[in-house]
């Protein structure tokens, strides 16, 4: 313990553009009974991380993780997927050397308490989690997966935050039988999670049409995908067919969802909104039909499938859609490989501002 060294990526909560790297007070480092300590070994970092803190207040993401070291006030820790092994253990059920996927901080050590556990997985029971969305406290312990394969953990951590959620509002949408529409328009489609409910729409013969916006620069990068029947730049909103429609809006920018609102009226049928890659447009809701809107928390909806499926009908289903939309995806995808937490630093403000390339993966290795 005494040559550990332990690292946290931190941002200011009423400015996330503003971060910093504190040291890990060794003393917060020494696992009590029945906890384990954990050495990150990668994670990814996408516009998802930054809808955590644009939302982090909502839904309480900054409660996941408690910033730490000197002068911590107003500052937080925006969660990540990503691969963690044990290298201390308190705790009977959990071995030093095994390996888990799940949500972590941008760290490069963490304390948990592991309980409900099973050969598959485990749920983090520290106490301040406890009353915190239960989808985010499992833990997959994949050394016991038959086909694990560490050259396929950047995928996982890239992609299962994201296309997990594709997946169910795909079957939300579907459940409600596309709300009566005639077309699916997808606000940031060249955002990943656009990306992965496009190619579940596209798979879907009774899906309607799916009609993607992004910005100018994304435009041919997102056509060539071939999952949009039409593609459309921000400023091309009145282009946009006036039929029955759905927006899936994964943007946050409410200016053109007022405008889309307005445009169609009565003939838009219903407005999911997910993420916010364009957080800082975010504000104004006049003119937004609320009646017809709702927030989609894919937490809520996987734990209802799994009521009605089952844990394990879920695992399938869902494991199935990964692999074929990460299959599709990876055809145009280019990870970028980040070397510790002082590289996520220089990344950061790209991943705050929207101007990382669509076809762009930030993993960071610890």
């Amino acid at each position: 313990m005494n040559s550990l060294k332990s690292l946290q990526f931190q941002v200011k909560k009423n400015n996330f553009t503003e971060n910093r790297i504190q040291e890990v007070p060794l003393e917060s480092l020494i696992p009590k009974e029945n906890e384990i300590l954990v050495k990150i070994d990668l994670f990814s970092f996408t516009s998802n991380n930054i809808t955590y803190a644009v939302s982090g207040d909502i839904i309480r993401y900054w409660e996941f993780f408690t910033p730490v070291g000197i002068e911590t006030e107003g500052w937080g820790v925006i969660p990540v997927w990503g691969f963690a092994d044990v290298i201390e253990s308190k705790n009977e059920n959990i071995p030093v050397g095994d390996r888990i996927f799940g949500y972590f901080p941008p760290a490069s050590h963490h304390i948990m308490n592991p309980g409900n556990t099973s050969k598959r997985s485990f749920e983090d029971q520290s106490e301040h989690r406890s009353t915190l969305p239960n989808t985010y406290n499992i833990y997959r312990r994949v050394l016991s997966e038959q086909n694990y394969n560490t050259k396929l953990d950047r995928d996982r951590s890239l992609f299962y935050p994201l296309y997990i959620t594709s997946f169910c509002l795909w079957d939300s949408l579907k459940e409600n039988n596309w709300f009566s529409s005639k077309q699916i328009i997808l606000l940031s489609a060249s955002s990943k999670t656009s990306v992965g409910l496009a190619y579940g729409l596209h798979r879907d013969i009774e899906a309607p049409d799916v009609i993607g916006v992004t910005s100018e620069r994304n435009i041919e990068a997102v056509k060539k995908l071939g999952l949009y029947k039409e593609v459309y730049s921000y400023e091309q909103l009145d282009k946009i067919n006036q039929i029955e429609t759905v927006i899936v809006d994964m943007s946050g920018n409410n200016s053109v969802l007022i405008y889309l609102h307005n445009r169609l009226a009565d003939l838009m049928k219903f407005t999911l909104k997910v993420g916010l890659t364009h957080w800082k447009e975010s504000n104004n809701n006049q003119g937004i039909i609320k009646e017809r809107s709702k927030f989609f928390f894919a937490p809520s909806h996987i734990q209802k499938r799994i009521e009605d499926w089952g844990g394990k009908d879920f695992d399938k289903k869902t494991t199935q859609f990964l692999s074929d939309a990460i299959l599709k995806t990876k055809n145009w995808l280019h990870y970028k490989n980040l070397n510790g937490l002082e590289d996520l630093t220089n990344e950061y403000p790209k991943v705050c501002s929207g101007t990382l390339p669509a076809n762009e993966g930030l993993i960071v290795k610890i």
